[in-house]
């Protein structure tokens, strides 16, 4: 018993210090937003928004956000319907090259970004689709779609698969089964899915930056503030991102496990 308690406590203590690890230099970029001091330096030279009214005022800035904005919107959308439809399939039938198929579908997030940048830099280039919103939105929707596959597959899985069965049965079109039956049950993972895939692309840099052209999104312009000054605005920036990222993926995580605790068996 003891030593049940001793592992116990042991386990919080180090989870505590990977959280403390992970989101040290993230609170630090925070506190720094709001110092008078041009460099992050201690003691703080004084609370100031002028950092926060610089960014506010740069029209660059808000282009960036328009663009990151209508891109993590549309991906969200498009990623997670063909997510659905790709889980979907994976629940419903048996085929022959499932197992390729499946393997297929989620191999875009196991690909370095740079490569996948490059590639799809070279592809775009090819059908002259290079340097324009969509070419982010295309270049997300690769990446994105097996995140959304995987959440729904997860949420598929724990259906009964005599639900649609018994629906046919009563007279129900596929259709009609599809959209009473298999929609509602997968809604908290659809909703989930579109959350977790607009974090994805909000935040993404590397292949961003290879095909968005002069269509720059938050991380890009980021990385052109950095380049050759130390400016606070992106402390200012990244605070923003962060927080539209993490409550973006608490917004699904809680969808997930509220739906899961309320069907749990009591």
């Amino acid at each position: 018993m003891n030593a049940d308690r001793s592992i116990a406590i042991f386990l919080r203590i180090y989870i505590g210090v990977v959280f403390c690890f992970v989101f040290a230099p993230i609170v630090a970029s925070f506190v720094f937003s709001f110092n008078t001091d041009r460099f992050p330096t201690i003691p703080l030279g004084g609370f100031t928004l002028h950092w926060y009214e610089t960014i506010l005022s740069d029209p660059d800035v808000w282009d960036a956000l328009r663009v990151s904005l209508i891109t993590s919107v549309t991906v969200s959308v498009i990623s997670t319907f063909i997510g659905f439809c790709a889980a979907y399939t994976d629940f419903r039938y048996k085929f022959f090259g499932k197992n390729a198929y499946l393997a297929l579908a989620l191999l875009p997030p196991t690909i370095p970004l740079v490569i996948m940048g490059l590639a799809m830099l070279a592809w775009l280039s090819q059908i002259g689709m290079s340097g324009y919103i969509h070419s982010i939105i295309i270049a997300h929707v690769v990446m994105c779609t097996p995140f959304a596959m995987a959440i729904i597959r997860i949420r598929l899985a724990q259906m009964d698969p005599s639900l649609e069965a018994a629906a046919w049965n009563l007279g129900a079109s596929e259709w009609r089964a599809m959209s009473n039956v298999i929609v509602p049950f997968a809604l908290p993972a659809i909703i989930s899915a579109m959350c977790l895939t607009a974090a994805v692309s909000f935040d993404e840099f590397a292949v961003a930056w290879f095909v968005s052209g002069l269509n720059k999104s938050i991380p890009v312009i980021i990385l052109e503030i950095l380049q050759g000054q130390v400016d606070p605005q992106i402390n200012a920036i990244g605070t923003f991102v962060f927080i539209v990222s993490m409550t973006l993926v608490i917004v699904a995580q809680v969808l997930l496990m509220t739906r899961t605790k309320k069907e749990a068996p009591a």
